[in-house]
């Protein structure tokens, strides 16, 4: 997934969370601390196969005229189409499209000369730390709260970090192109 950033007041609902699970009050490991609950969100995203917080995302694909799945989901939206070296492509030189899943598909009718295409689009489950699924949310709490008490050890990350995210895991199976 790209990284993941919070922005200012998703980082600190995201601090208040962690900080309450730790029962801290002292300010002296705020940065510590948001940045492993980025840190945990990255990991929840990885396991569960979806960006969580919507964010604008960078696809790079080969130019192909077969359907070809973008790489992070759910996908509320698909703007630019462009060759990799920044040339725009008109826009009956591609068709797109998001299905009922929220997958994104981007297909290449006419790349102009160009190998490869980048897609500019908006991908995520959520439009803030808030509204992030609360069992998601939880985990990803747990999941910082653990990486700061055990950051000097090397101690397996808590069952119940994957029990609380193995419900929203979407798994990919097969390749990135489908059938037209």
């Amino acid at each position: 997934m790209n990284d993941v950033t919070l922005e200012a007041g998703d980082r600190a609902a995201a601090l208040a969370e962690v900080k309450a699970m730790l029962r801290l009050v002292s300010v002296e490991e705020d940065a510590l601390i948001a940045a492993l609950a980025e840190t945990a969100l990255g990991l929840a995203e990885q396991f569960i196969g979806q960006a969580l917080i919507a964010r604008e995302m960078r696809d790079v694909l080969p130019v192909s005229a077969a359907w070809q799945r973008l790489a992070y989901a759910p996908v509320r939206s698909i703007g630019a189409v462009a060759a990799v070296d920044g040339a725009a492509l008109a826009s009956e030189a591609y068709a797109i499209d998001i299905d009922a899943a929220g997958d994104g598909w981007v297909r290449v009718i006419d790349a102009g000369g160009a190998g490869r295409v980048a897609v500019t689009f908006v991908a995520g489950l959520a439009d803030g730390w808030g509204a992030i699924p609360a069992p998601i949310r939880q985990g990803a709490v747990l999941l910082a709260a653990h990486l700061f008490t055990e950051r000097d050890a090397a101690s397996a990350v808590p069952a119940a970090v994957t029990a609380l995210w193995r419900p929203f895991r979407r798994m990919a199976l097969g390749l990135r192109v489908r059938a037209c």
